[in-house]
């Protein structure tokens, strides 16, 4: 299965046109979360991804919230947020937020590392897992050098050792591509990323 995958679109136009363009060619689209910003403008991100006719999925980043990403997205989006789905024979498992929480003030949505465990909890198998933040230790990097991931997230791929982990957040470790186990991790970014998942 061939997936594109991408996170932080931040009402960036050019590239969701960008990745509306790829998706010609994709069996399955991933959203990572961060479409829009500060919880304002999630209509119009979604406006500006309506051309992907793969199937898409989605989960929120820590700019919507999960309730506010359901209403918005198109009839036929699949959102998941600590829940999971298979689609043509492919395991996915979602958690979007930010974990731990974030400096960013009342409109982040957040979890707390004792929350997302519960959330990861529920699931037992995936062949692709998807949150929005980061691994602690993975692509987590911040330009001060902090790292600002996420031990649950950590724990979880450790535990369910999926093929893949995507995910965004951290700007700064965009690009970053690395190995935690068995599961290949990269931190996505809002450009078009490629994925050749076996089912």
């Amino acid at each position: 299965m061939k997936v594109l995958a991408f996170s932080d679109l931040h009402m960036a136009r050019n590239r969701a046109a960008d990745l509306v363009a790829a998706s010609v060619d994709a069996d399955l689209v991933i959203g990572v979360g961060d479409y829009c910003n500060m919880r304002q403008g999630l209509d119009e991100a979604m406006q500006m991804l309506a051309g992907i006719s793969a199937p898409l999925v989605l989960i929120p980043g820590n700019a919507e919230s999960a309730e506010e990403l359901g209403d918005a997205a198109p009839e036929g989006v699949h959102v998941l947020h600590g829940s999971g789905m298979t689609l043509d024979g492919l395991r996915l498992f979602g958690l979007g937020y930010g974990v731990p929480p974030t400096p960013f003030g009342d409109w982040s949505c957040d979890l707390t590392e004792g929350a997302a465990t519960e959330m990861l909890d529920r699931c037992d198998a995936a062949d692709v897992l998807i949150v929005h933040s980061p691994p602690k230790g993975y692509g987590d990097q911040t330009s001060q050098g902090l790292s600002v991931g996420s031990t649950a997230v950590r724990d979880a791929i450790e535990r369910l050792q999926p093929d893949y982990t995507v995910f965004g957040h951290v700007h700064e470790s965009w690009g970053y591509r690395g190995t935690l186990g068995r599961t290949q991790l990269a931190n996505l970014g809002p450009k078009p990323n490629w994925f050749e998942v076996s089912v």
